[in-house]
Order: structure tokens, then C-alpha cells, then sequence
């Protein structure tokens, strides 16, 4: 059983995510009822905590008596993270707390020294970390930054915050899984010809150049946001709801999808990239790629996964197409195969392509969608909904350590500039190498709400 953390501590507090992320999560949590116990910004910056509270209301729209009440929970404490009188100081703030979650919205690099200086002060037991991706920059810098976590947590209270997981959308896309019977005995060889995923950006890296040049699309979306996707999309139903059973699923599947190798792999690189402040000009980071990955087991084995993301592309949207196979036996003129389209964003809608006569006297089909779209009134944003799950313990939506070295495993051998880098023109669909992936006769499907297919 589990219990609610009983303070939130955030490091990290006069930082840019704390402004543009954490405070507005915190806000909405306390608006719903849902947080109600000491909040502790720590970071090194001279602050007060009147400095602090002022922060909390310049990254807040609105001025309510959530915000009022916000601002009685704050604590804060000002040190460096190497210094023991910062971490005493903490657990006077703490007072009676004796289950804080503690929440690193710091550099990775900083996390040993903090969870070190929680356990020496007293403030880990029975406490939980949220840390922040990426989880490492390849396989072995995953398992080191394990090690140093669970030198102190255990793994039980670590929460691996992607938020992408806790896009609404997201998480539908589970749950429209398995709780329709008639969708679940498609996904599989039998009816699969391939699967593509696709997450498009109209817009460059926006000033994150520096970032940027040390990420790369592989390791800014791919290893964590999309494989995840493909993974719910993957994997096996689970036993039941909990946590552990869907991510234990999650893992399985992972597990069995093969490593990358360079031929299947295209970079692409957008024209002006070069130009970006803090861009090598001789950079050979990829800004697009497109890999196709094979899963090793009994419901997909031959079925391809196409995964494409990049920047400067022709529209913003994230969706997954699942291509199924032609009928066996050709009764009439084949069609567009059939498809089922899970748009994740801009807009949340579950397509079915399907063929139909066409009105006339002759047998000749075109293709419809038969839309399902989601319109939530009320949604939550995903740090609000990841914060407050990490506060009653919840790890649904969170990346479990098997899952996150498993997802570093596929792309490891593919990181760098171990394949050529292809320019492409900004507004397009990025290099036209990336072709050579799809199986023979298929044709990349973007996202674009505003049309069905014809």
C-alpha cells in the first residue's frame, strides 16, 4: 500500500522549468483539492523567500485563492548543494514531514551530490525522488545514473518524469487498446503490414542550439517519447491496471525489439541549422531521422516500425498509423489498405480507413474515415497530472529503470555520427533517403488533421 508524500521539494526552484512548468503544475494541484502540504524550493541564488513567492506569481496567469493558498505552502532554501548546512536547513523546513518527495529539476550531473546530502541529512527515509530527462546520455551513463539513485532510493520510490507520458492523448492511446475487444486482434503479424510513427515539428530548435548540438532528435524524442509510444502500441495486454503489470508489459516488449544498426537509419540535418547561436559549423547532429526497428516476438514478428521525427518540417503533429494487410483474396480492384490512425496532437482522434462503393453502377471503392475525436473539456496539463500522481506514489506514467536501459539499448549503437548526415529544406518532409526504409510500394503517411484520406 501506498501513502502520500507528505511536503514537495523541488530543486532547482529559480530555474526556468520551476517557472514555466512547476509553478503552474503546483497551482492547478492546488486549485483541485490535491496539494496541501509544505512545498521547499532549494537552489543557490541569493533568493529570499519573498524573492521566491514573487517567482511563483510572475509564471502564474491568474491571481485566485488557489495562488493564495500556494503561497502560504511555500518554503525556501537558499545554499549550495555541496554544503551539509544546506541540507540541515532543509530538514528544519521539513518539520514533521516524514515522507517528502524531493523532485531534482537540476542537472544530472548534480544528482549524486543531492541524494548523497538527502541520506546524510536525514531527509531519504521513506521519502521519494522525481528526477527529470533524459535518463542518461547513452546505455552506460543510464546505468551509472541508476547506480547513483539507488545508492540511496530504492526503486519503488523513483519516478522518472517524461512528460510526454502524461499527455492525455498519450495515455488513451492504452487505454482505446484494451478496452475494446474489437480493435486488440488486429495488432498483430497477422493483419499488420507495417506501423508508422510520426512526430513532426514545423519549428527549428529555437534558441536551444547548445542544447541541441549535445541531444540530437534520437536522443531528444526518440529514445524516450517515442519508443514509449511504440511500446504501448507493442506490448502484450497486462494482468490488470496496476502499474507494475503495464510497465512489466512495456518492458517485454522493449526487450524484444532488435538493436538499431546504421542501414536502418537516416539523419537529416535542416538548411540554417549551422547558423543557430551555439551550433558547430561543421555539425553533424541530426535535426531529423527515420530508423525502422523489428520486435523478436510472436505478434509482431516481420512487421515493420517506422518511426520519422524532425524539426522544420511541413506542419506540427504527432500520430501512429497502423497499415493493415489486403484482403487475402482479390474480389474486387484493391484499394488503399486499410488503416488505423491514432492522432496524438494537435488534435486527439482515433480514425478507421475503411473502403466503400462508390455511388454508381459500377463495383469501384474509395477510401473514408470514420472519425472518433476526443475534445476534453477539462484537461490536465502532464506536469500536473505527473507531480500529483508522484504524490500519492502512483508509477504508472512514470519510466521504470529496466524500461529506460532497454529503450538505451535499441539506439545505442546509433548515436553519433555513425551514419551520413542528409540536409533537407525547411517545410518539407525532410531528406527524401529516408524513402528507402518503407516496404516496397508504401509511401510515408504525414500528419494533417484536416484532411481524410482520399
Amino acid at each position: 500500500m501506498t501513502h502520500d508524500s507528505d511536503a514537495l521539494v523541488f530543486f532547482g526552484a529559480t530555474g526556468d522549468l520551476a517557472h514555466k512548468k512547476i509553478f503552474p503544475a503546483l497551482h492547478a494541484l492546488v486549485r483541485r483539492g490535491t496539494l496541501d502540504v509544505p512545498v521547499i524550493g532549494v537552489a543557490k541564488a541569493g533568493w529570499t523567500l519573498d524573492d521566491l513567492k514573487n517567482r511563483a506569481k510572475e509564471s502564474i496567469d491568474e491571481h485566485d485563492d488557489a495562488l493564495d493558498r500556494l503561497l502560504e505552502l511555500l518554503r525556501y532554501v537558499d545554499g549550495d548543494y555541496s554544503d551539509p548546512a544546506t541540507f540541515g536547513e532543509l530538514r528544519k523546513q521539513l518539520g514533521d514531514a516524514e515522507r517528502p518527495m524531493h523532485y531534482l529539476a537540476i542537472p544530472p550531473s548534480l544528482f549524486g551530490t543531492v541524494v548523497k546530502a538527502l541520506k546524510s541529512s536525514g531527509s531519504a527515509d521513506d521519502a521519494r525522488v522525481v528526477v527529470e530527462k533524459p535518463f542518461g546520455h547513452d546505455l552506460k551513463s543510464a546505468q551509472e545514473l541508476n547506480r547513483v539513485l539507488h545508492e540511496v532510493f530504492p526503486e519503488t520510490s523513483v519516478f522518472r518524469i517524461d512528460h510526454y507520458l502524461g499527455k492525455e492523448p498519450v495515455e488513451n492511446l492504452t487505454y482505446v487498446r484494451f478496452a475494446n475487444r474489437f480493435l486488440e486482434p488486429l495488432l498483430r503479424a497477422e493483419h499488420v503490414e507495417h506501423v508508422q510513427i510520426t512526430m513532426a515539428e514545423s519549428f527549428g530548435v529555437q534558441g536551444r542550439g547548445r542544447f541541441y548540438e549535445e541531444a540530437g532528435t534520437i536522443r531528444d524524442v526518440v529514445q524516450n517519447h517515442l519508443l514509449q509510444v511504440l511500446a504501448m502500441l507493442g506490448m502484450d495486454p497486462p494482468v490488470d491496471h496496476s502499474s507494475e503489470a503495464i510497465r512489466d508489459e512495456k518492458v517485454r516488449f522493449m526487450r524484444s525489439v532488435r538493436p538499431l544498426i546504421p542501414s536502418d537509419v537516416v539523419r537529416g540535418q535542416f538548411d540554417g541549422y549551422r547558423d543557430e547561436d551555439g551550433v558547430a559549423k561543421d555539425s553533424k547532429v541530426e535535426t531529423f531521422v527515420a530508423v525502422k526497428l523489428h520486435a523478436d516476438s510472436w505478434r509482431w514478428a516481420g512487421v515493420p516500425f517506422l518511426i520519422r521525427a524532425g524539426k522544420e518540417l511541413a506542419t506540427t503533429g504527432t500520430q501512429v498509423v497502423v497499415v493493415l494487410r489486403q484482403p487475402p483474396a482479390r474480389v474486387f480492384d484493391r484499394g488503399i489498405p486499410n488503416r488505423i490512425r491514432f492522432e496524438i496532437s494537435p488534435n486527439v482522434v482515433i480514425s478507421f480507413d475503411v473502403m466503400i462503393k462508390k455511388p454508381g453502377e459500377q463495383m469501384i471503392g474509395e477510401m473514408v474515415a470514420l472519425d472518433l475525436d476526443e475534445k476534453a473539456a477539462d484537461e490536465m496539463e502532464p506536469y500536473e497530472r505527473l507531480l500529483g500522481d508522484a504524490l500519492h506514489g502512483d508509477q504508472s506514467l512514470f519510466a521504470r529503470q529496466d524500461t529506460v536501459e532497454a529503450a538505451w539499448r535499441i539506439v545505442d549503437g546509433i548515436l553519433g555520427d555513425v551514419t551520413p548526415i542528409h540536409p533537407y529544406a525547411t517545410g518539407t518532409w525532410g531528406p527524401s533517403e529516408a524513402d528507402r526504409l518503407l516496404p516496397a510500394g508504401a509511401k510515408w503517411l504525414d500528419p494533417d488533421p484536416s484532411e481524410h484520406p482520399a
